[in-house]
This record gives structure tokens, sequence and C-alpha cells, in this order.
């Protein structure tokens, strides 16, 4: 099964009083390492496997020492990690972009806010679909 068409809610779910979507790209992956969505959907954000794995092992253990020393991976792009709370991370790229990352019990919501855009508005979106997740207790 594939959850391409949460990744269009996602988007819509970042949008301001004008209608201006702040999230041009999202994923949604297991803590298991799977991808849940497809790389083929237009505004799919291509993570690695090997990055999966990385934040998936962070986030199980609530460990994130080693996205604050080495960054946080997304899509072949090192971010810097700004913080972490009990459901989130938070990183940036100066003059690229920010990533929100939050999840529920089985899985990872990543949304990617670039330059320039509201990143406020990218966690709203991204917390949409991770409570989503978590209600159907995944």
């Amino acid at each position: 099964m594939s959850w391409d068409s949460y990744l269009d809610n996602l988007i819509g779910h970042t949008k301001d009083a004008s209608g201006q979507a702040h999230c041009d790209a999202a994923c949604i992956v297991g803590q298991d390492g799977s991808k849940w969505t497809t790389d083929g959907h237009a505004k799919s954000l291509k993570i690695t496997p090997a990055e999966v794995t990385a934040l998936a092992n962070c986030v199980k253990t609530k460990n994130f020492s080693a996205l604050q020393a080495s960054g946080v991976y997304v899509a072949g792009v090192k971010y810097q990690f700004l913080r972490s709370s009990e459901d989130a991370v938070y990183a940036k790229k100066k003059e690229q972009g920010a990533i929100t990352i939050m999840w529920s019990k089985t899985a990872m919501v990543i949304g990617w806010c670039p330059e320039g855009m509201q990143q406020g508005f990218v966690n709203k979106g991204v917390a949409v679909i991770s409570e989503y997740l978590a209600s159907l207790g995944m």
C-alpha cells in the first residue's frame, strides 16, 4: 500500500490565508526503515534508506545526540539540528530551507519548507498527518 495521497493532504494543511502552501515536499517512512510513500509522487521528498535508518534509530531511542553532532540528513542534504521535542525534530539549512520530522507509534512524517516560507505552517501540516496516524495506532 502506498500512502502517496497523504502527501497532498499534508501539503494542503500547510496553506496560509492566501492559499500559499509552505511545504514543497514530504514523505512518510516507517520507524522500521521502510518507505510508506513512493519517490514517484510529484511532491515526494526522496529520502534514502540509510537516512531513514539513522532517523529511526534516534526516534526509537529518543536520543538525538547523533543528529546534534553530525546533522540531520534528508534527501542527500545535511541540515543543522535546531531542536527536538517529545514528538518532533526541527532542522534547517541556511538559504535552502527547513525540515520538520514528527512521529507516531510506527511512522515518521517529514515535511520540507523552502527558504522564504514559514516553517510553522509546515509544522502544522506534518502534525495533522502524524496525529492521524497515531489515532489509527500506527
